[in-house]
């Protein structure tokens, strides 16, 4: 048996055939030749690439040397400061930030950095600045989320990237990070790391370091920090303009409850601590000496924050402010502010780009921004979209509507002079303002239709689904309500209004973000529309020398009145009201806030401004086509001062009213009562054909 084994061994090492020669032992030393010579060239292979990535390691290490800051890694961190700059590059305010004297870690109760290294860097004692081990499950998280949920960056990267580098995201800068971190870990201790990165991170409301948080929020020294305040700091270096909780406090706890669990799972608190470290309250100590600024630099600051990456040095932020238009604004508002009440203006591009913002009379006075952050009701640009969803359920301009009274669930809506005109189109109940109409409307195609039309030309504010929604009751900004008037100007839906330049966009993000359109024959009406009001309707007093469109709106009790248009390429919002909601006799959207908005593009677009009257011909009041109502009696508007006045002559004498676009009674219970109008004299006929500018 072992005789024919041996036999065989030559048949199974060398090429499958049996040797009948039986020289077995002379095939043994080819066949291990041949068993050998592929491994050789498989190593050589593999001592070239090494070789070939060490060269490259060593490239890339000096050029990182060369370009990474790390003379200056371990110097003290200065200051952040921003200026913002107009779009011409001039300064338009500065920013600094608000600090506090570096902390001690070993003056820390334990849990205060223990909340940093549960949420931020479990493993921050037992790595050398990177964490294979935290990337992979950072990598794994986010995988199983199916997007971006977690870092893998150690709090030593974190500190190389905020102190010395800037936010971009590429390899280059990712690389520049590690090596200071190693850099970092060489030099420094890990408590000193600690420190470091404790008393320079960024915590939202321009405040930077853990003392002058824990001063800023709470009103106390960081020495006294509580579990649920420092769990709450600790989880605001996430995303601290998103998260401060001076704007965001719901947000705020939900992301200190999980840095308290995560405290928990580390062992740096118990499960007793975690449950009485709840709720959180703030105790905000507000900074006695503002930094300068103005509406605009206020709005557009956070963002300039995060593009700047909370770089440790002063930096020029340019923005879309444009110089000229903004002197434009200020003296529009300055001109045409009546006494005791408050004006805003918002300016901007179809596309969002913000170019001018005043919020109020005086920043000086008040710094609050009525262009950004008052929510106030509507009126009746709201009913924008009240008639895009109209039109979307097949109707035209020259739909024939019901312009009678009607009551709904209760409520019954108003036109303000209680005169209706019965069988009227679409177009001339959109000119006139019409409540009824409106609100049969919105019955018509359904409430929710209407909150998705707003909600498709980028309104977010809550809209309630009640009767008088037609007739704007549910609050929105006024830099929001202009952006969902720039949607239409542009045809590019949502706009999302914006203060810093744009990076342009690569080709694919330019096709994964491309925004939505209204359909041709939607945008053709809406502009047949707007058009008419201003032409015609409630806001003749808009009109400018080129085509102009735009609606008016007042709210109940005359308390707000705005108009919103777009004429060439800027769309305008301007509001007019008072801060303590208080009525304002005998304003209304087609008076003041109309005449800001035409003397504002008068000087903001060359050829804007309409043509003076002839000086033999006196101004004609009435609009020779629209003023008839009818074979009896006509309307006129006059102007008192801020007042606006309507004169009714009809079969039944002489009627003096209120020219503002009214007010109604009360509405369904537990709702305010809705706004109302007062219809202007009946536009020109119906035209067979948009215009479009």
């Amino acid at each position: 048996m072992r005789d024919e084994d041996a036999e065989r061994e030559p048949i199974i090492v060398d090429d499958g055939w049996p040797d009948h020669s039986g020289a077995a032992d002379a095939s043994v030393p080819p066949a291990r030749r041949r068993l050998f010579w592929p491994l050789r060239l498989v190593l050589r292979f593999w001592r070239q690439l090494l070789a070939l990535i060490l060269l490259l390691v060593i490239a890339a290490a000096i050029w990182l040397s060369v370009t990474a800051p790390l003379s200056r890694s371990l110097e003290p961190i200065s200051p952040p400061s921003i200026t913002l700059a107009a779009s011409d590059g001039t300064p338009i305010a500065a920013k600094g930030a608000i600090i506090a004297a570096p902390v001690e870690l070993a003056k820390l109760p334990p849990h205060v950095a223990g909340a940093f290294m549960a949420i931020e860097d479990r493993r921050f004692y037992d790595h050398w600045g990177v964490d294979p081990w935290g990337i992979a499950r950072a990598a794994w998280r986010n995988l199983v989320a199916g997007g971006v949920r977690e870092g893998g960056s150690t709090i030593t990267q974190q500190l190389a990237k905020v102190a010395f580098l800037n936010d971009e995201r590429r390899f280059g800068r990712k690389a520049q990070e590690m090596l200071i971190a190693f850099w970092l870990e060489a030099w420094l201790t890990k408590d000193q790391i600690l420190e470091r990165y404790l008393s320079n991170v960024y915590f939202g409301d321009n405040v930077y370091g853990l003392r002058a948080a824990a001063r800023h929020y709470f009103s106390r020294d960081v020495e006294r920090l509580t579990v649920g305040e420092a769990a709450m700091l600790a989880g605001l270096v996430k995303a601290p303009s998103r998260l401060a909780p001076t704007r965001n406090l719901a947000g705020a706890r939900a992301r200190a409850r999980l840095v308290l669990a995560a405290m928990v799972e580390t062992g740096a608190i118990t499960e007793a601590q975690a449950r009485a470290a709840q709720p959180i309250r703030l105790r905000v100590t507000r900074d006695r000496q503002m930094p300068g600024g103005t509406y605009f630099a206020d709005w557009v600051l956070p963002a300039a924050r995060d593009q700047a990456g909370a770089v440790y040095e002063r930096q020029v932020i340019r923005t879309t402010l444009d110089r000229r238009l903004q002197k434009i604004a200020e003296r529009v508002v300055r001109q045409n502010a009546i006494a005791d009440t408050q004006m805003a203006l918002v300016a901007m591009r179809p596309d969002g780009q913000v170019v001018a913002m005043v919020g109020g009379r005086s920043y000086r006075e008040s710094p609050f921004n009525r262009a950004t952050q008052a929510r106030r009701q509507p009126g009746s640009t709201f009913k924008l979209f009240v008639y895009l969803a109209a039109i979307r359920a097949g109707m035209t301009p020259d739909t024939i509507v019901d312009d009678s009274p009607v009551t709904i669930d209760g409520w019954s809506p108003t036109n303000n002079d209680g005169r209706y005109r019965g069988r009227i189109t679409l177009r001339q109940a959109f000119a006139l303002s019409s409540n009824v109409v409106a609100a049969r409307l919105a019955e018509r195609v359904g409430r929710r239709a209407v909150i998705q039309a707003a909600r498709d030309l980028g309104i977010t504010s809550p809209l309630g689904d009640q009767p008088s929604l037609a007739l704007g009751t549910s609050g929105v900004t006024l830099i929001e309500l202009t952006a969902a008037y720039a949607a239409v100007a542009g045809n590019a839906l949502p706009v999302t209004p914006y203060g810093l330049p744009r990076a342009e966009e690569g080709w694919l993000s330019a096709v994964w973000n491309r925004p939505g359109k209204l359909g041709q024959r939607e945008r053709d009406m809406l502009l047949d529309l707007l058009s008419a009001a201003v032409d015609s309707g409630t806001g003749r007093r808009a009109a400018l020398s080129i085509d102009a469109f735009g609606k008016t709106g007042t709210t109940q009790n005359a308390r707000d009145a705005i108009f919103v248009g777009f004429a060439g390429d800027l769309v305008v919002g301007v509001w007019v009201g008072r801060d303590d909601n208080r009525p304002i006799p005998g304003i209304s959207g087609g008076g003041a806030p109309a005449r800001a908005w035409a003397d504002f593009m008068a000087g903001a677009i060359d050829g804007a401004a309409l043509a003076p009257a002839p000086e033999d011909e006196p101004e004609n009041l009435i609009d020779p086509v629209g003023a008839l109502v009818d074979a009896d009696n006509m309307t006129v508007d006059i102007d008192i001062g801020p007042i606006d006045l309507g004169v009714t002559i009809d079969g039944d004498g002489v009627t003096v009213s209120d020219a503002a676009e009214g007010e109604t009674g009360p509405g369904p219970a537990g709702e305010s009562p809705p706004e109302s109008r007062r219809p202007p004299p009946v536009p020109a006929p119906p035209r067979g054909e948009p215009r479009i500018p």
